[in-house]
């Protein structure tokens, strides 16, 4: 996770000292990762978030809450299930399975069986919104998956955030040439890392797995052997003319983590 963006009822009777230290330590444990990550003496580990997680999860087994996430989904299981949470002093969020996933490089997430976490992210973005859950409409709307090189956790983790104006007016002047079935060079229009791209036509990420996409689409070139130089960005564009979707922006070139795909958010609200 990687936080230079420019553009949350535990346990019973017996156990209060020991719920509330636990709390104290995940709380802790956020701000040192997700507060403190943009500055280069903060001292934090890639496991951090990981453990975060569990909290969440015995949280949600114990009492049916999340503390400190917003969210914990096990309907499916730990195995396929999430959680969502908010970093301190962003208005973005993040959404990471509760299955142990070291990042985009995981060979789980090219199997038949594994969740689809984009989508699982794109419905979370009701977050996004104030305290009833509401938000705007769904255009600007980001997904975003850092490199290894880029990130500062080895747990999966989708940045789900709004684009800036200008970066929305971009990528809507890009979508209308992206071609649904592979995916094509779109260049640098970021002054980042080369991208490539491709439309999925839709209302939602439910008949397409990204990750997936990734790997039954990808030529020309060919991605690399070392998957973890991956990085994803999905934004949900609604473009006054043409068709309507997600665009799917990806690089494999960014080997120094010099980008990171929360380059694309910062803006402080969905269009």
């Amino acid at each position: 996770m990687h936080d230079r963006s420019p553009s949350a009822s535990l346990w019973v009777h017996g156990s209060r000292t020991m719920r509330w230290l636990s709390a104290a330590v995940a709380i802790a444990s956020v701000g040192a990762t997700f507060g403190l990550a943009t500055q280069a003496s903060a001292v934090t580990t890639r496991g951090v978030l990981w453990r975060v997680i569990q909290t969440c999860v015995l949280n949600h087994t114990l009492t049916g809450g999340a503390f400190p996430c917003l969210e914990a989904n096990l309907s499916d299981g730990a195995d396929r299930g999430y959680v969502v949470l908010r970093p301190f002093g962003s208005s973005d969020l993040i959404l990471a399975p509760t299955r142990r996933i070291v990042g985009v490089e995981d060979r789980f997430l090219r199997t038949p069986d594994a969740p689809n976490y984009f989508e699982d992210a794109w419905q979370a973005r009701k977050f996004l919104g104030d305290s009833r859950g509401s938000y705007r409409s769904q255009s600007g709307v980001a997904l975003a998956v850092n490199s290894r090189q880029s990130r500062t956790q080895d747990q999966l983790h989708i940045h789900i955030g709004c684009l800036s104006p200008a970066a929305t007016q971009t990528i809507e002047t890009l979508a209308p040439a992206l071609p649904t079935d592979r995916w094509a060079p779109v260049g640098r229009p970021f002054h980042g890392p080369e991208l490539w791209g491709r439309l999925l036509i839709g209302d939602t990420l439910a008949s397409a797995n990204p990750f997936h996409l990734i790997v039954d689409g990808w030529s020309n070139p060919a991605p690399p052997p070392d998957r973890s130089q991956l990085a994803i960005t999905i934004v949900r564009i609604e473009p006054s003319r043409g068709r309507k979707g997600f665009a799917m922006l990806a690089s494999y070139s960014n080997p120094f983590g010099r980008h990171s795909v929360e380059d694309f958010l910062g803006g402080s609200n969905c269009q």
